[in-house]
């Protein structure tokens, strides 16, 4: 816990939304960032509560998610290290509309948003760095609906299998490993695909002898190939 709080300057300047702040701003940031750690499957925040902060992600995965009127669940992005989640308070929104839980154990900063927003002023770098964040947001959201409208489910999964090798894979030759904690059924609820459809499109690409996996890991034999 002391060696998050000591490090919190080192961590917080390399995010690209802070990069343009100085050491002073770095402190005053440090001081309304408060650490927490939060256990695997356990919330960080649920729809209807009040969006009053924004969460730094400093170690673990995290999902953000909603609720489908079917009562399944639709998740919609699936976080790793230094991502910035719950941003959407800065734009207005007053309750929250999705749900973000941790994958596994997971250490955050909680910046209360009022606490924010007066580091924020007067501070023009940051807010346009804000601006330029929620645009890349509304990017990653317009990307999400072309592939539900242009990709079929093979082609999803596939998609879903390359963001998770670029973001934490490591490479072992030419080949990528992909540790994590997530289900099928995880995989499926992200992808707008069924559980059976990723069971089947996994085993085809394993057969293809593209990927070998299981319970906690993924191996991508040549991504080149992945496609």
């Amino acid at each position: 816990m002391k060696a998050f709080k000591a490090n919190a300057i080192s961590f917080l300047r390399h995010l690209p939304l802070f990069k343009d702040l100085s050491e002073s701003e770095l402190r005053q940031l440090e001081g309304i960032a408060e650490h927490k750690v939060v256990k695997k499957n356990a919330l960080v925040f649920k729809s209807g509560e009040a969006s009053d902060a924004i969460f730094v992600l400093m170690k673990g995965i995290m999902k953000i998610s909603n609720q489908a009127a079917d009562e399944r669940e639709v998740i919609k992005h699936i976080l790793y290290p230094m991502a910035i989640f719950g941003e959407l308070s800065l734009a207005g929104e007053l309750k929250r509309q999705d749900f973000a839980q941790a994958m596994e154990e997971t250490h955050i900063y909680r910046i209360d948003i009022k606490d924010f927003n007066r580091l924020m002023e007067g501070n023009n770098r940051l807010m346009l760095n804000v601006i330029a964040m929620i645009g890349s947001r509304l990017r990653r959201v317009e990307d999400r609906l072309e592939a539900l409208m242009f990709k079929d489910a093979r082609e999803r999964i596939i998609d879903f299998l390359r963001d998770s090798a670029s973001k934490q894979g490591k490479r072992i030759g030419y080949e990528l490993l992909i540790k994590h904690c997530y289900t099928q059924q995880d995989i499926a609820n992200l992808t707008g695909t069924s559980r059976q459809t990723v069971t089947s499109v996994m085993n085809d690409l394993k057969k293809s002898n593209l990927i070998y996996f299981n319970r906690r890991s993924i191996l991508i034999r040549d991504l080149a190939k992945l496609a």
